[in-house]
């Protein structure tokens, strides 16, 4: 496994059987387009991709501008994907117990039913679905903290959306003693739990899954696909050109 430096981010390029086994401790953080944008904008955010030992290519359309870079990326790796491949390959593992952290009232646990029914045990340990504003609330995440403690968890999955779920990690992971992983996963706990379908085979093969997305949430997501993420292109074309700079540098000069 290597890394790949795009708009000053460290991708691991691995291919993702290779990562399952190699998979033990740190914080897993797939990054997409939209992601990669907003990692221009935040300090705190971009910090925290930094930080993060294992951050992964979720996004063919970065996996694309891998190429065009002249820098390929071994493999695109969803976290959409990966999480449930992750529970399966470490159905026979003890150690793995997992906490799903995220999504509306009762859509974890509906998750954590369909998880512990295809993996043939209680692999997930318990589940939590947080108020909207809880990552700026600290006696909510401080209650969310021991809950996981209690739990006996040794992996920490968080879905709550970027930034907001890489940052709270980030803030709390030297808080929970037993977990070992962290993996910061969007939208899989719906995805799990059958409340939303991820695009078919087709459309994530031509780098079109947002399209796909797109379509099913229009008014939700028109605005981050059709307008905040244009910006990226033009990234990419400035490091193709030589002359990309980390924008906190930039600022502290």
């Amino acid at each position: 496994m290597t890394e790949i430096q795009i708009l000053n981010v460290r991708f691991l390029s691995a291919r993702v059987d290779d990562l399952l086994r190699n998979l033990n401790a740190g914080f897993l953080m797939p990054v997409n387009v939209d992601m990669m944008v907003k990692l221009q904008k935040d300090a705190d955010f971009h910090k925290a991709c930094r930080d993060a030992e294992y951050v992964i290519c979720d996004s063919r359309i970065i996996y694309f501008a891998s190429i065009f870079l002249g820098r390929k990326i071994h493999e695109v790796i969803p976290g959409s994907s990966f999480f449930p491949r992750y529970c399966d390959f470490r159905r026979d593992d003890p150690e793995v117990k997992i906490f799903l952290l995220g999504a509306a009232p009762g859509v974890a646990d509906a998750a954590a039913r369909r998880i512990n029914s295809r993996t043939g045990r209680e692999i997930v340990v318990g589940t939590c679905s947080p108020s909207y504003n809880f990552v700026n609330d600290e006696a909510e995440s401080l209650d969310i903290v021991d809950r996981i403690n209690r739990s006996g968890a040794t992996v920490l999955a968080v879905g709550v959306g970027a930034p907001k779920q890489e940052k709270w990690i980030m803030r709390h992971r030297t808080m929970l003693k037993n977990v070992r992983l962290f993996m910061a996963i969007g939208a899989t706990i719906d995805f799990e739990a059958g409340n939303l379908k991820r695009a078919p085979k087709c459309f994530q093969k031509i780098g079109m899954e947002w399209f796909y997305r797109l379509c099913m949430e229009p008014r939700r997501l028109w605005k981050r696909y059709l307008i905040d993420d244009i910006p990226f292109f033009f990234l990419i074309l400035k490091q193709r050109l030589g002359i990309y700079s980390n924008p906190f540098e930039a600022r502290t000069k």
